[in-house]
């Protein structure tokens, strides 16, 4: 059978996530261990997508086998690919509606907040930021420092504060997402195909997982992680863990 041609396409999305793993480790065993005291004191972890498929990480961590049991999804469906393209792209946009979002979700002083977003600089990202900021929220942001540093100050989707992302966190992950996110130039086509963003973005989900219960572990505490609903004893197993947190994580 002949091999694939994918164009660099999964040497591209490797050498992405293997800069985070050579990189980034500091900031992925920092951020873990906020999760770990997270889990520690019986608090939520919030995650939030600042816009389009960045609201993907946020459902990849939620509710998923081998995930984080007290995951809170900052879910606003008009938020994401699930509203329509035009609708969502315009939300983004939108200034104060990622306040709104946050707000809504009531997150207090010392509470926990992942921000995904690969860009870091539209409003629906810097809002959410600002106003659990405002909260004494501690935030762990996921996104690009080339978006964020090769934007001008006046690129049309800018927050009007002009800041960015990793301007607003307490630890920051950078995903080096290339402008632009598609990696494959296929010859006789100009126009770059095959974004990279959600694959190196879901492998800092785990990252961020693993290294969360690696420390829990090593201080004696028992991380809360579901079990696959659809293997034998699944449902049986999640059941204590659905009576804890459904009357405290809204999307369950």
């Amino acid at each position: 059978m002949e091999k694939l041609n994918d164009f660099g396409y999964v040497e591209a999305a490797f050498a992405n996530i293997r800069r985070v793993t050579e990189e980034q480790g500091d900031n992925i065993r920092t951020a873990g261990a906020l999760m770990a005291d997270a889990v520690e004191a019986d608090r939520l972890i919030s995650v939030y997508g600042g816009g389009g498929h960045t609201t993907l990480v946020m459902g990849e961590m939620f509710f998923r086998a081998g995930g984080l049991s007290n995951i809170n999804p900052i879910m606003e469906t008009g938020l994401s690919v699930f509203n329509q393209a035009l609708k969502y792209l315009e939300l983004e946009r939108c200034v104060n509606y990622g306040a709104s979002i946050v707000k809504y979700y009531d997150l207090k002083k010392d509470d926990l907040l992942i921000i995904f977003h690969n860009i870091g600089i539209n409003a629906a990202t810097i809002d959410a930021a600002l106003e659990a900021k405002k909260n004494g929220v501690k935030i762990i942001a996921v996104s690009s420092s080339f978006w964020q540093e090769e934007m001008s100050e006046d690129h049309f989707i800018r927050h009007p504060s002009k800041k960015n992302l990793f301007d607003l966190a307490d630890v920051c992950i950078d995903d080096y997402n290339p402008v632009g996110d598609a990696v494959v130039n296929v010859p006789g086509f100009d126009t770059p195909i095959a974004p990279v963003s959600n694959v190196v973005d879901f492998a800092i989900a785990h990252f961020l997982e693993i290294e969360c219960i690696r420390q829990c572990v090593e201080r004696g505490v028992t991380p809360p992680v579901w079990r696959s609903a659809n293997a034998p004893g699944g449902d049986e197993f999640n059941a204590a863990y659905l009576k804890k947190y459904k009357p405290l994580i809204k999307s369950l």
